[in-house]
């Protein structure tokens, strides 16, 4: 059934594509609310949800703070939108975390493209910062920044590294560091694995849904969202 619906999900933007102006990058970006609107109802499975509808989920949203490494505020408010079928997931994925008492914390998900353009305008390094000619699996609704707290006190597990952090500390696979902050990392991608998600070669806190490619590239702003 899924796949259906993920065919479903091609077969609609290879047609309505079609008709979409490319940007000054060259890629076709859904930015304008109505046409968001009129693609989730030919096509449900595209629908962006709010993932603080959904119980047990931690949430510090760096990009509406300035704690990331832009060191600026790039979000007007502290929200955290996925596709609904990546909401689903995680929240499976997050069950099983529970089940040792711990829970997921989300950093950051859905994430407006000219967001991406501004990281790319302060940050070049495509290592860790999608370039605007490419986009984001953020932007898309498909990836997830995230890490394990207790789901009792809310603390966060000892990782590798923090948030934001472009060396090679983050990258999934380094393994000059304590054995407990590999088993907790490592217990984080594995279980993420089992439900759906990759983590990205650089960024251990970094999920990307499998099948992100059949979805498009999102501009919707979080207050328009919020209003559906």
């Amino acid at each position: 059934m899924r796949l259906i619906l993920l065919l479903s999900a091609v077969l609609f933007f290879s047609v309505s594509c079609q008709a979409q102006p490319k940007n000054e990058f060259g890629l076709k970006v859904t930015s304008d609310i109505k046409q968001y609107k009129q693609e989730i109802k030919n096509n449900p499975i595209l629908e962006l949800v709010n993932l603080r509808e959904y119980e047990g989920l931690f949430f510090d949203i760096k990009y509406a703070t300035s704690e990331n490494f832009t060191k600026e505020i790039i979000y007007p408010s502290a929200e955290a939108f996925a596709r609904k079928q990546v909401a689903t997931n995680l929240m499976r994925a997050n069950k099983t975390f529970n089940e040792r008492g711990l829970a997921l914390k989300i950093f950051d998900a859905y994430r407006p493209y000219s967001a991406t353009v501004k990281f790319y305008e302060i940050y070049r390094d495509t290592n860790y910062v999608a370039s605007p000619y490419i986009g984001s699996r953020h932007n898309r609704g498909c990836a997830v920044d995230i890490t394990l707290v207790d789901m009792e006190t809310g603390e966060e597990l000892p990782m590798p590294t923090a948030y934001d952090n472009f060396t090679e500390k983050a990258h999934p696979n380094f393994e000059d560091l304590p054995a407990n902050l590999i088993a907790n990392r490592d217990y984080l991608i594995e279980t993420m694995q089992q439900f759906g998600f990759k983590v990205y070669p650089t960024e251990w806190w970094h999920f990307d849904f499998n099948g992100w490619e059949q979805f498009n590239l999102l501009d919707i702003k979080f207050e328009d969202l919020k209003e559906l």
